[in-house]
């Protein structure tokens, strides 16, 4: 592995690690500060902070779901998916910047996520979004990140694809 491979995976696995740490940050804050149910205001009633724990995947999903499948499901499958992942951005050094990078921020909310479940048995969420005509569900700094990623890869996808269209266009 040549110095240029070292200096990228390097780069990658600390985009990765700043996710995760920005998203333990917040959630550390979070548990120590804010009461269950508690509500602040940060932008009068559109942006709030509540704190809740989250058993399931995103909406609650998988809540009431058996002990064995819960585990499988929301923790042994998701650390597979992302121990795969990282050894994709890792050795495919053929992919563009854009989808790396997102994929990199899709990793380290899921491993984020994936922390507080095995650690706490649940995930805190405490943000808040209220955009009058729509509402967000409580999420967290994690889940940001994974938006982020899938963010930064649909705009490059469709991007590319205009690009594409705009070469075969008689």
């Amino acid at each position: 592995m040549g110095m240029k491979q070292i200096l990228r995976n390097t780069i990658l696995l600390l985009i990765v690690w700043c996710n995760i740490g920005c998203d333990q940050i917040s959630k550390n804050i979070v548990r120590e500060k804010l009461d269950y149910n508690d509500k602040i205001d940060l932008i009068e009633n559109h942006f709030t902070l509540t704190k809740i724990e989250n058993a399931g995947a995103f909406l609650s999903l998988g809540d009431s779901l058996p002990g064995p499948i819960k585990f499988i499901l929301l923790s042994l499958l998701p650390l597979m998916a992302l121990v795969v992942g990282i050894y994709i951005v890792l050795t495919k050094t053929d992919m563009k910047t854009p989808l790396v990078i997102g994929i990199c921020f899709i990793i380290g909310g899921g491993f984020g996520n994936l922390y507080d479940r095995i650690v706490y048995g649940s995930v805190t969420d405490f943000l808040h979004i209220n955009f009058v005509i729509f509402q967000t569900g409580i999420f967290n700094m994690a889940d940001v990140s994974i938006i982020i990623g899938a963010f930064i890869m649909l705009i490059y996808t469709y991007t590319k694809k205009a690009k594409v269209e705009e070469l075969q266009a008689p």
